[in-house]
C-alpha cells in the first residue's frame, strides 16, 4: 500500500516534457522542509492505495506520460515496486525527487528530475551528492534559483560535477521571489549550457490551485 495525496491529469509544466498532457501521481509526505515550498499540504494528507488501485486510476486518462511526484516520493518504499510496474506496463515515466533520497535502485527506465536543492532552500546539507554517480544522459537535475547566492551555488555544482555532460541541467526561479528576466540575463551573460524553465501550470491556472 502506498498513500497517495493526489492523481489528476494535467499538462506537464516543467522539464524537456513541458506542454504534454501527463498523469500525475502525488505520494504524501516528505523528509524536506524547503523555504518555498508550494506543496506542503502533501506533507501528510493522502489515502492508502494498493499498486493496483494506482495503475487502475491512472488508467483511465488514456496518457503514457506518467509523473511521480511528492511531497518527496521516495520515503515511501513502495515506491519503487509502483514505478517499476509503471515501467513493466509500457509507460513513460518521470520521477520528481528531491536528492536526499537514494535514486540507486530506481528502474534504469524511467527519466529521473533530481532537484538539487539550492542554500536559499534551507535544504542545501540534506543534498545526497552520490546521487550525481547514478544520473544517466537522458535524466535531468534541476536547480530552483532565489538569489545571486544560489546561482553561483548552481555554477560551483555544475564545474564540481562536470553536470552539464553527465545530464540535462533545468534552471528556474523561485516563483515570486526571483524575476525570471534576472536568471535569463546571468545565464546569457555567463552562456551557461542549461535549459530555463518557468513553472508553465503556475501562469495557466493561478498559483495556488492544487490539482494542476
Amino acid at each position: 500500500m502506498l498513500k497517495i495525496n493526489e492523481i489528476y491529469y494535467s499538462i506537464q509544466g516543467e522539464s524537456s516534457w513541458a506542454g504534454l498532457p501527463c498523469v500525475f501521481v502525488r505520494l504524501t509526505f516528505c523528509n524536506l522542509r524547503c523555504t518555498y515550498c508550494d506543496t506542503e499540504y502533501a506533507f501528510y494528507e493522502g489515502k492508502d492505495m494498493s499498486i493496483d488501485e494506482i495503475l487502475a486510476e491512472i488508467g483511465k486518462y488514456n496518457c503514457n506520460l506518467v509523473e511521480i511526484t511528492g511531497g518527496e516520493p521516495l520515503v515511501q518504499q513502495g515506491s519503487l515496486d509502483l514505478i517499476h510496474k509503471l515501467c513493466e506496463a509500457g509507460y513513460k515515466v518521470l520521477l520528481e525527487t528531491g536528492g536526499s533520497l537514494p535514486i540507486k535502485e530506481i528502474d534504469r527506465r524511467v527519466n529521473i528530475i533530481l532537484d538539487l536543492k539550492c542554500p536559499s532552500s534551507g535544504m542545501e546539507k540534506k543534498n545526497l551528492y552520490d546521487n550525481l554517480d547514478y544520473i544517466k544522459p537522458s535524466d535531468e537535475v534541476k536547480f530552483v534559483i532565489g538569489s545571486r547566492e544560489d546561482y553561483e551555488w548552481t555554477k560551483e555544482k555544475l564545474n564540481e560535477y562536470d553536470l552539464t555532460n553527465k545530464a540535462k541541467i533545468l534552471c528556474s526561479v523561485v516563483f515570486g521571489k526571483l524575476e525570471p528576466l534576472t536568471l535569463v540575463n546571468w545565464i546569457l551573460e555567463d552562456k551557461l549550457k542549461v535549459r530555463f524553465q518557468l513553472q508553465m501550470h503556475k501562469f495557466i491556472w493561478k498559483p495556488e490551485e492544487r490539482g494542476v
